[in-house]
């Protein structure tokens, strides 16, 4: 056990039309409960797993996502110790800012900013610290993080200075690229990879038990696969989604 370091991917919001038919979809593919949030008027649902918070899901008007809500999609958020200072070195280092900062009530404050390359991330500065718990994910919380881009090596810089992440390793993956793997503390937590011609985005991956069961509970509850499930360098294995109302999402399950 150890206190969760700066520079973690620590809360998921979705952003969604029907935040009711997402926590059916999520709830039975990855066994999240939900409730609504106590501090939010609005129609905000949160995710937990075992009486854990980790996300919630939001319609697209709402100002606790982006500045120009548009397609449903998951926007995860990195545990920084101050959001107006990240904010402001975030713009200083080519990126800028899309949203915020703002507080949120006995909660924290947020941000959203947005890369060079123009994937948007979210920023959080959570009113008390992280308490100690177990780094490594489990099954049904999001164990990966990856970012589709146009220039990987300016955007790791860009990272790098505004999170401290540190590369791992860079795998030649053929025809497809570099493929650059980034953590914290030498555990790995995503990767990076160019995609010409693809709007720069992050992708959040969850993590279950076995990939081809969940691939076939998703489609059957309306999700469209697009890649997968497919074995990964390392043995891992991989499914890459859009949940039935056009989010993308992908999962997970490391070698047995």
């Amino acid at each position: 056990m150890q206190r969760i370091p700066t520079g973690s991917f620590v809360w998921h919001n979705l952003v969604t039309p029907d935040a009711k038919n997402a926590a059916a979809f999520y709830s039975e593919i990855a066994n999240w409960h939900t409730t609504p949030w106590e501090y939010d008027e609005r129609d905000f649902t949160l995710f937990t797993v075992d009486g854990e918070e980790f996300g919630g899901a939001v319609a697209p008007a709402s100002d606790v996502v982006d500045a120009a809500p548009s397609a449903p999609r998951w926007v995860p958020y990195v545990y920084v110790y101050d959001v107006d200072a990240c904010a402001r070195q975030a713009a200083k280092i080519g990126g800028s800012l899309r949203k915020g900062p703002f507080e949120v009530p006995n909660v924290g404050s947020w941000a959203i900013v947005g890369d060079p390359q123009g994937a948007t991330l979210g920023l959080f500065e959570p009113e008390v610290i992280p308490p100690e718990k177990t780094l490594a994910p489990r099954a049904t919380q999001f164990s990966w993080h990856e970012l589709m881009t146009t220039d990987y090596h300016a955007a790791f810089e860009f990272y790098k200075q505004l999170f401290h992440w540190t590369a791992i390793a860079e795998n030649d993956m053929g025809e497809h690229g570099t493929y650059l793997t980034f953590g914290q503390n030498g555990q790995a937590c995503g990767g990076m990879f160019n995609k010409p011609g693809a709007t720069p985005s992050w992708l959040s991956y969850l993590r279950v038990n076995d990939v081809k069961i969940a691939a076939q509970t998703a489609q059957r509850l309306g999700a469209t696969v697009h890649l997968g499930p497919v074995e990964v360098p390392g043995g891992d294995w991989i499914v890459q989604c859009t949940d039935r109302e056009g989010a993308p999402f992908a999962m997970h399950a490391p070698r047995a």
